[in-house]
């Protein structure tokens, strides 16, 4: 599956190249199943998925307040798990395509062992990437629980990040694979700024305050704290640009649609979705 997705996001991106730069776009080749087109509009790809006809139905078609509107009621739907349960599926989603004994950790990018997951220097814990404190719905089924956001991260780096915004800049985190921090944001290595970004929007419209949690938004600034806020929003779209989903992002959200939540990120599927609505 990852080399097939590989395969089809190269093409889409030389194809969108092509187009933008005036150029007739080369065909593309993939099976039926696999099938993937892209038309260019003010310098935004539109990405057809394969879900388009089907999950994503209702949403085809909108922008703006619409389409976040539609898009809530269709990734609503989703199975829920429990905290506990977390660190069996992070362990599935996240299992290094190259070593099945092991989780790719989100901010340094290393590879560690499966069983050493845990809360002691040297072991891998479940980062919420939109913290847990901004909306304080803690470790409760819910948001708390939603694998979309949640991913394995070094202990230490994770109490690095701590429940920082998301900004560019600061100095660099020792053992973060090139992430850099300062007293009031966090700034991921380059491979994952977009991967952030688009959690950070599934978690914005998954979450509008209508089943007894918080109101999630993603807003302009950084220094939230306690409030269901996250910015800086300006540089989460620039992330999401400038880092398009790869084989590994899609095949995770895969694995969550398949065997655990049964609900998808939008924004990994179609990434011009995050222009459209914010």
């Amino acid at each position: 599956m990852l080399a097939i997705r590989t395969r089809r996001r190269k093409a889409v991106v030389l194809a969108t190249a092509a187009v933008l730069a005036g150029l007739t776009a080369p065909s593309l080749t993939a099976s039926p199943a696999t099938a993937t087109t892209t038309t260019a509009t003010a310098n935004t790809a539109t990405t057809n998925t394969d879900y388009d006809d089907t999950y994503y139905k209702d949403a085809i078609g909108k922008t703006g307040a619409s389409l976040k509107s539609s898009l809530h009621t269709i990734i609503s739907d989703q199975t829920k798990l429990s905290y506990s349960a977390v660190w069996d599926a992070l362990k599935a989603t996240d299992e290094d395509p190259d070593n099945s004994g092991n989780v790719i950790l989100l901010y340094s990018g290393a590879s560690r062992s499966k069983s050493l997951n845990g809360g002691d220097t040297g072991d891998w814990n479940r980062e919420h990437v939109w913290a847990k404190s901004h909306g304080d719905f803690g470790t409760s089924t819910g948001p708390g629980t939603d694998i979309h956001h949640l991913r394995p991260s070094d202990v230490r780096v994770n109490s690095v990040r701590g429940n920082k915004d998301f900004d560019n800049g600061g100095s660099a985190v020792s053992g973060g694979g090139g992430s850099l921090t300062d007293s009031d944001s966090f700034e991921p290595r380059d491979a994952v700024k977009g991967d952030v970004a688009r959690m950070i929007f599934y978690m914005a419209v998954r979450y509008e305050g209508g089943d007894g949690f918080a109101d999630l938004e993603v807003n302009g600034q950084v220094g939230n704290g306690s409030n269901p806020y996250i910015g800086k929003l300006s540089v989460l779209k620039a992330w999401n640009d400038e880092d398009p989903p790869d084989a590994f992002e899609e095949h995770r959200n895969q694995v969550v649609y398949d065997d655990y939540q049964h609900n998808r990120n939008p924004f990994i599927d179609h990434p011009e979705w995050v222009e459209s609505i914010w």
